[in-house]
């Protein structure tokens, strides 16, 4: 993996939207670039529909993949 998002994206983003199958592809294909989760995904309910997010990185790597 580079260590620079592709495209000159941010290392962190936070993707939010309708809770949908957009949404779901766009985390799916944030993730196959490259990106990993972060943290837990948020809803909320704003009248009309349910809207989620969640924080992606890049480059993030655990402890034990760094020993």
């Amino acid at each position: 993996m580079s260590s620079e998002p592709p495209n000159g994206l941010p290392r962190y983003r936070i993707l939010t939207g309708k809770d949908d199958a957009a949404f779901c592809y766009r985390v799916s294909e944030a993730l196959a670039l490259g990106y990993q989760l972060y943290g837990s995904p948020a809803a909320t309910f704003n009248g009309d529909y349910v809207v989620v997010a969640q924080a992606i990185l890049w480059g993030v790597r655990s402890t034990l993949e760094e020993i």
